[in-house]
């Protein structure tokens, strides 16, 4: 990584949303209850994704700031283990509270780091991180520690020091979704952010400072996957690995794990499909369809990228799809008129491109391509940005319907009847989302239900943070959010009783 600049930030101002003067930059890691310098001297460079500019830098944290990490939260988990629920309960909710109360600033870092719309940065980006941590508190009043079986008692006990790897496209909801119940649980955790936007972390660091959570509970090491997140997955102080990103960095961490046979969550990869059945109502359907494709600039793992349309729908889908995306402004993620922000680095930026230059004969690109962003301003030339595309004309043989993209692209393919939909719903190495719009929830559900994945959205319904959320097949391994996540981040003890 090369070493950042340390210019203080300017002042943005756009519409509504202006950021306080300052630096962003962040010297320091979070170990032990303290804020202490890497032992390392190198900086990560954290870019602007509007820009490609040079937004703050943080520590390239290594092996040994991983390690003193989980020496920390070692030496924290006997007495964290033993806080009584309703604390542990009341210190998810200050959390909770103390994260709504920086909304604007969460929601504008994370609209600068990741190119999330700033009104998506609000609702979602932060909004939804604010609602994990009120829900797990909910889960963890409503689930029982013990229960009494036959002559047994069952108790549930923390799992233990929690390795905690996050990604860069939603980077505070994420992190809520293991560090919620992993408090809650009564583990303590380490947290690797991802490299590209690990300022929401930091910041959830400052509340848990402010907040005087006792010291090691809770640690932060930024630093490159390679290095500090593979020493999570192998520290043998570590009992559980949860990962959220790539397929390939799941089963490196998979594999790194099994060797010390650590507990492991996985949420990874997705391609996941929208089933517009037929006799459905076309123009809410399709609504629907591009709002769950487009979501985050479509860097979402559960994002519905592959729309399944009655070939008898096909020229009435692609008209009013084309429509749609056509009519989407792209720009400064900081303008709330904006619909559709850049990629969060450039990298992403290349491998979304280079599938937008790699189409099959066949495809037909009903709007956008590959060409770049026409009218933006001049500061924006650096960004990262690409146009909201549509391509149909492909079977799900095709590498833009079988691999994630992750950027702003919707595939359209074509079914004969409700059997073929399902087939190729479930053509693929991923299961972690999907969708299925039908005349009635009845019939959508009846769909539903055959497919192999881990979730439907009928008729349009809308995320809940209290349903269990992963995958199946590549998409990952156990479930995150409400009770089924927090039971992740418990071990069960059998104590026989005597009659």
């Amino acid at each position: 990584m090369t070493r950042a600049t340390t210019d203080s930030a300017s002042v943005i101002t756009h519409a509504d949303t202006t950021e306080v003067a300052g630096s962003l930059d962040r010297d320091e890691l979070y170990i032990g209850g303290r804020w202490v310098p890497s032992s390392s001297d190198a900086r990560i460079d954290v870019r602007e994704a509007a820009t490609g500019e040079v937004l703050a830098c943080v520590p390239d944290g290594d092996t040994a700031d991983c390690d003193a990490a989980v020496e920390a939260a070692s030496a924290a988990f006997e007495s964290w283990s033993q806080v009584p629920v309703t604390d542990r309960v009341g210190v998810l909710r200050r959390f909770a509270d103390e994260l709504a109360a920086r909304e604007d600033e969460l929601a504008t870092i994370m609209a600068r780091e990741v190119g999330t719309p700033i009104s998506r940065s609000r609702s979602v980006q932060v909004g939804l991180g604010v609602a994990v941590f009120r829900t797990m508190a909910e889960a963890l009043e409503a689930l029982p520690l013990e229960e009494r079986r036959g002559n047994s008692r069952i108790l549930r006990v923390p799992a233990g020091v929690v390795g905690a790897i996050t990604p860069w496209n939603y980077p505070l909801y994420q992190l809520a979704a293991k560090v919620a119940p992993a408090l809650a649980a009564g583990c303590t955790a380490v947290v690797k952010p991802s490299s590209v936007a690990p300022l929401a972390a930091f910041a959830v660091a400052d509340i848990a400072d402010s907040m005087g959570l006792p010291a090691g509970v809770l640690n932060v090491v930024s630093g490159p996957g390679r290095e500090v997140g593979q020493r999570l997955a192998t520290n043998p102080g570590v009992d559980l690995v949860s990962l959220t990103g790539s397929t390939s960095a799941g089963a490196t961490v998979a594999e790194l794990a099994a060797s010390g046979i650590k507990k492991i969550t996985l949420e990874l990869g997705g391609k996941s499909a929208f089933i517009l059945a037929p006799g459905a109502d076309l123009d809410a359907a399709v609504a629907a369809a591009v709002r769950g494709c487009f979501v985050n600039n479509g860097q979402t793992c559960a994002a519905t990228t592959r729309l399944l349309v009655s070939r008898d729908d096909l020229g009435r889908v692609e008209a009013r799809v084309a429509e749609l995306v056509g009519a989407m402004t792209v720009g400064d993620p900081l303008d709330p008129s904006i619909d559709v922000g850049p990629m969060a680095s450039a990298g992403q930026r290349r491998v979304v491109l280079g599938f937008l230059e790699s189409l099959p004969a066949a495809a037909r690109v009903l709007v956008g391509g590959a060409d770049p962003v026409s009218g933006l301003e001049a500061r924006l030339a650096g960004g990262y940005f690409v146009r909201p595309t549509v391509v149909s004309g492909v079977d799900n043989s095709s590498r833009i319907a079988r691999e994630e993209v992750f950027g702003p692209v919707l595939t359209i393919l074509t079914y004969s009847d409700v059997d073929e939909a399902v087939s190729i719903a479930n053509d693929s190495d991923y299961g972690l989302s999907g969708a299925v719009f039908a005349a009635d929830d009845d019939a959508a559900v009846a769909i539903a239900r055959r497919l192999r994945t881990g979730q439907v959205a009928i008729n349009g319904g809308r995320f809940n943070p209290m349903a269990p959320f992963g995958g199946m097949k590549k998409s990952g391994i156990g479930r995150e959010l409400g009770s089924d996540g927090l039971e992740e981040y418990f071990e069960k003890i059998s104590l026989q009783m005597p009659v």
